[in-house]
């Protein structure tokens, strides 16, 4: 065995963890001559279900139904899953190798030699989720701008750098540099998956165990061994609610009072700040769809909507843009087998009608929310002129 591969010992169980990157040849041959040498009893593989399915039907996209996952509120997750997927074949491209090559193998060794496998990563929806609700909005936009300026970065990569990459994990070294801007992001993107990985690792059946991680996870997964892990804990995504949830509420009803109270005692500037209210919050919001080339529609019911979504937390006016996008411009089959391949540019995601539908929904939202702290600022100015 080789270094990539490290064996412990955990109660009665011999654990081997093939440390692996996830676009690297190597890695394949790896996982190979790892299995054929211990031959397990279960194999573990650094995927959850719903990767795991992706990967074994690469055209999984088809079958999404995008106004589904518009009512879901699932197309920040979606969006995201697609760039970083775009990102890690890119990589995988100057690689000259196949994303994902060493999991396939882990996968088709198991089916061949009858061992069970053990998907034992957490589901990428639940830790998405756990860092979406733990962040703030100007986090959230900081967050969205980093990692789409990382992904469309077409900066050559050195000899030097290529050689790096086929020793380590490019997608995890990538998401840990995003880390640093964001702690708690390291927290719940690599510490607790490392437990996650670990519990799922030293629970799989039988007594040798292969696991196949990438190689960031290795100390994580060693570390936390002996630890007792509250899975539920770690798979809740139950927002807490707390001072944001309720100034979430807090602030249109301000936003509401002001309005009513000014139009009650000077019904001229009353009617400026409806005014005001609707013009930001609808020309920003279709300003965010038009820049997505959303259709005419679109963009008009990102202006109609976008007022009064601002006033309710529970819409927004990227929803009503999006489903009206995917009515008028419905996607074909030919978008959903053609996203990996499009999403490997800029331009692509826009030439897309599926990424081109997600898109619009992300920016006719950023831009109302920006129009509400505007247009709300300036209320809240022509309120207080009341009381000079």
């Amino acid at each position: 065995m080789n270094e990539n591969i490290v064996k412990v010992r955990y109660e009665d169980k011999d654990i081997y963890l093939v440390r692996t990157a996830h676009v690297s040849k190597n890695s394949v041959e790896d996982v190979k001559s790892c299995i054929e040498e211990v031959g397990p009893d279960a194999i573990c593989i650094e995927l959850d279900e719903d990767r795991y399915k992706r990967m074994e039907d690469v055209d999984s996209y088809r079958d999404q139904d995008i106004a589904k996952v518009i009512k879901e509120k699932r197309v920040g997750f979606l969006l995201v899953n697609i760039i970083l997927s775009s990102f890690q074949r890119r990589m995988a491209r100057s690689l000259d190798t196949d994303t994902g090559g060493e999991m396939m193998e882990g996968i088709r060794q198991s089916k061949e030699r009858n061992i069970p496998l053990v998907l034992a990563d957490r589901p990428i929806r639940t830790t998405f989720s756990r860092i979406w609700n733990k962040l703030g909005f100007s986090e959230k936009v900081k967050l969205l701008t980093t990692i789409v300026s990382s992904v469309f970065d077409n900066e050559e990569i050195s000899e030097e750098e290529l050689a790096a990459l086929k020793e380590s994990d490019a997608l995890e070294a990538a998401l840990n540099e995003v880390g640093k801007q964001f702690p708690i992001m390291k927290k719940i993107l690599v510490d607790e998956r490392d437990a996650y990985l670990s519990h799922k690792i030293k629970n799989a059946p039988g007594k040798k165990i292969v696991a196949i991680i990438g190689a960031a996870h290795t100390k994580g997964i060693i570390d936390n061994l002996e630890n007792d892990t509250d899975i539920t804990a770690l798979e809740d995504v139950s927002k807490k609610k707390g001072l944001g949830s309720l100034i979430k509420w807090l602030i249109p009803a301000l936003i509401i009072f002001m309005i009513v109270y000014t139009l009650i005692n000077n019904r001229e500037v009353g009617l400026e700040q409806i005014k005001s209210w609707i013009l930001w919050n609808g020309t920003l919001s279709a300003f965010g769809t038009l820049l997505a080339l959303g259709h005419p529609l679109s963009i008009l019911t990102a202006f109609i909507m976008a007022p009064i979504t601002s006033l309710n937390p529970l819409l927004a006016a990227g929803w009503f843009a999006g489903l009206v996008e995917a009515i008028v411009r419905k996607p074909k089959v030919r978008d959903f087998e053609d996203i990996a391949v499009d999403t490997a540019t800029v331009k692509g995601f826009w030439k897309n009608r599926v990424t081109r539908i997600l898109l619009i929904v992300v920016f006719a939202n950023i831009f109302s929310s920006i129009a509400t702290f505007i247009s709300g600022a300036g209320i809240l100015s022509s309120f207080l002129q009341l009381f000079k």
